[in-house]
């Protein structure tokens, strides 16, 4: 946009062309609860087992449901995401809709395929550690956030919770390296 544009009441475009974004905006900030460092725990633990260095847990009213870590190399398959075999686990005992009562806690904030899987499965929160961007100092990401990811699904609603216990979930990526 130009100057001339901008002086000339441009300027109301872009703002309310920004403002429409954020009232798209499908993915809430909430604060953490005081069980969630504990879930957040079990999700590093799982990180720790991992072919690389990231776990995840499904959780409702307090129980674990399901278990995951990344076994991308051991199963040879790139879609075995901590994430994805926390999913597949929950599917194995529970039904589709059963997703959109539980949390699921990620030792880092999932990547755009394990983030739309979230989504499509409907959850109702999403706790993870370390941050896209802390983790992308240590392996290969797409540098994609979860929240950019959500906001752009007007049909589903999440909320979530960032960077708890983040500086521990990245202290096994050092312990990954040789």
């Amino acid at each position: 946009m130009d100057r001339r544009t901008l002086l000339a009441g441009g300027g109301t475009l872009l703002v309310a062309t920004a403002l429409a974004r954020e009232a798209g905006a499908r993915s809430t900030r909430v604060p953490t609860t005081p069980e969630d460092e504990r879930f957040m725990q079990l999700a590093i633990e799982q990180s720790k087992k991992a072919d690389h260095p990231f776990g995840a847990i499904i959780v409702r009213d307090g129980s674990v449901l399901a278990l995951g870590r990344n076994s991308t190399t051991r199963d040879q398959d790139p879609t075995a995401h901590a994430e994805m075999m926390a999913i597949r686990a929950f599917l194995s005992g529970h039904e589709p809709d059963d997703f959109k009562t539980t949390t699921i806690y990620c030792s880092s904030e999932p990547c755009a395929m394990c983030m739309g899987a979230i989504i499509w499965c409907g959850f109702k929160r999403l706790v993870y550690a370390a941050s896209i961007e802390q983790v992308s100092r240590h392996t290969e990401q797409i540098n994609v956030t979860a929240r950019q990811i959500a906001n752009a699904a007007p049909f589903a609603d999440i909320g979530i919770s960032s960077g708890l216990l983040g500086q521990e979930a990245l202290k096994v990526f050092d312990k990954d390296k040789p």
